[in-house]
């Protein structure tokens, strides 16, 4: 499995430009805003899913901060069927994380094809930096939208661009 520094250094060289910033352990969304000072521009929630009769591949939405969509209704718009949230043992499979560090970089660690990925839109377009964590929940890592999707289809990622109703 990939670690932060090798992540880093996988960006690195791909010529992609990011900022760093270190900070303490942050679990969920609500946690993550007494951390955003110095980091402007857009921030991320992830969720790893499952297909909900264990048929398939699992997924991986990387939503925007502040999207409210029920899991099944954002299944639907990317054309998923029933999911559930996957267990912590798949996500640390999969994408070599533990819940809490969930974030679309962990698709270093997944073979291509093994994992359907959606980017919400409002992050996919954002004008500055979008901010994830790199495979730890204790720094965020930025950079611009269109970089993260030139790594992760450069890993072989294909990754669709979700537009969801506000």
């Amino acid at each position: 499995m990939e670690t932060p520094e090798g992540l880093l250094a996988r960006l690195a060289a791909a010529g992609i430009e990011i900022r760093h910033v270190a900070h303490q352990a942050v679990f969920t969304v609500a946690e993550s805003e007494s951390v955003r000072d110095g980091m402007p521009g857009a921030h991320s929630k992830n969720l790893f899913l499952a297909p909900a009769k264990g048929e398939g591949p699992y997924a991986l939405a990387v939503l925007e901060a502040e999207r409210k969509v029920s899991v099944n209704a954002l299944a639907r718009a990317a054309g998923w069927g029933k999911v559930s949230m996957a267990p912590a043992e798949a996500l640390v499979g999969t994408l070599g994380v533990t819940p809490g560090s969930v974030t679309p970089f962990g698709l270093v660690n997944a073979p291509p094809g093994s994992v359907r990925v959606v980017l919400d839109a409002a992050l996919a377009e954002a004008p500055d930096l979008a901010w994830f964590h790199p495979l730890v929940n204790t720094a965020s890592v930025g950079l611009r939208p269109a970089d993260l999707l030139r790594f992760l289809n450069g890993l072989g990622h294909d990754v669709a661009v979700l537009r969801l109703d506000p």
